[in-house]
């Protein structure tokens, strides 16, 4: 028994003596760590960016400093306000200008439609590549006489597949569209952006024109943007200018057989008693540019909705605002392909620096 506890007690002494010498060690390096200039300097930075946060800075001010700081935001909230009004004052110059832009808009739908063909004064264009195209043209004159008069012969009216063209030119478009919505787009005549009228609430619809087809007896078919333009009563900091909170869709009248939001699927059922089996069908949601037209609805009762179908709506929102903004202001570029090269030369934060000489020129 002796000498166990004499074992023991060794043992103890040992684990004491090795732990003695490992904090030895680990005084040594930080020693060492603590000579080295260049950890002293990054641990100084760390310090000192740490004592200067905003919000720590703010709590070493005097009472009364902070008491002149509230005021002040409390005039901001009051200049947001005044914000709020400067983008109603643009939502009317929005509407005013739209009146005098809709006559050229008319006469690009008679073009694109055939209802109407340009003089020549109105079809002379100058391209930057000129001189290239015309001598281009006129070897492909030499070669292709033949084929040239044939394509003269075949009378095309308007331009065909003008819109359908900027569906499939333009990403955020082409990927809402199916191979089946295809023919249907085919018919679409025109787009129209329409704003509320005066001392309505904030809005903006989309008017899609189409022919007579074979899918749905609709001529038109809507989508209205509710914007607000005012700052949040939680948050007044927050209010960055108008903002789309909702949107409403339309019915689409579709002939028998012809939805393409939705399909078809044959499902087996079994009895549990009998055994036997029967075949039903049922319609199931599918995937269509057309349920643009039937969008997630904002609950009015604050609900919040799931992550999925927020982004829906933030996506929906986004597309909403870019016929506004791009597609239909420039639709023969998008048509061409020019804005879709100018869109892709912007860098990160030019838009954002645009919008801002936009509004300092109103101003």
């Amino acid at each position: 028994v002796q000498d166990d506890s004499v074992s023991s007690e060794d043992t103890a002494s040992d684990s004491v003596e090795a732990a003695k010498n490992a904090s030895d060690k680990k005084e040594k390096l930080a020693d060492q760590v603590m000579q080295n200039p260049q950890v002293l300097a990054a641990l100084q930075e760390r310090l000192d960016n740490t004592a200067l946060t905003p919000s720590s800075y703010i709590e070493t001010l005097p009472k009364a400093v902070k008491r002149r700081i509230d005021a002040l935001k409390q005039l901001q909230v009051k200049c947001a306000h005044i914000e709020a009004k400067f983008y109603e004052e643009v939502h009317d110059l929005e509407r005013k200008y739209a009146a005098l832009y809709q006559p050229l808009f008319d006469k690009r739908r008679e073009f694109i439609n055939g209802e109407a063909e340009p003089t020549d004064a109105e079809s002379e264009w100058h391209s930057e590549n000129e001189e290239e195209e015309k001598l281009a043209g006129d070897l492909k004159n030499v070669v292709v006489i033949e084929e040239k008069a044939e394509a003269e012969e075949i009378n095309v009216k308007g331009i065909p597949d003008f819109w359908f063209t900027i569906f499939r030119n333009v990403d955020m478009l082409s990927e809402l569209v199916q191979e089946y919505d295809e023919p249907i787009l085919k018919h679409l005549q025109d787009i129209k952006v329409k704003f509320s009228e005066p001392g309505q609430p904030m809005s903006f619809s989309l008017e899609f024109h189409f022919g007579p087809n074979d899918y749905f007896s609709n001529t038109v078919l809507t989508k209205t943007y509710k914007m607000k333009s005012e700052p949040d009563k939680t948050d007044p900091f927050s209010f960055e200018g108008p903002e789309i909170v909702d949107c409403d869709g339309c019915t689409i009248d579709w002939k028998k057989g012809k939805n393409v939001t939705v399909k078809t699927i044959k499902k087996k059922q079994k009895h549990k008693g009998r055994g036997t089996v029967r075949t039903i069908t049922k319609q199931v949601p599918n995937d269509s540019f057309f349920n643009f037209f039937s969008p997630i609805k904002v609950s009015g009762d604050g609900e919040s909705l799931d992550e999925d179908s927020e982004f829906t709506l933030a996506a929906d929102f986004e597309i909403g605002h870019f016929f506004r903004e791009r597609i239909v202001p420039r639709a023969v570029l998008y048509f061409t392909g020019e804005a879709i090269e100018d869109d892709d030369n912007f860098e990160e934060g030019e838009e954002g620096e645009e919008e801002v000489r936009c509004i300092l020129y109103l101003l």
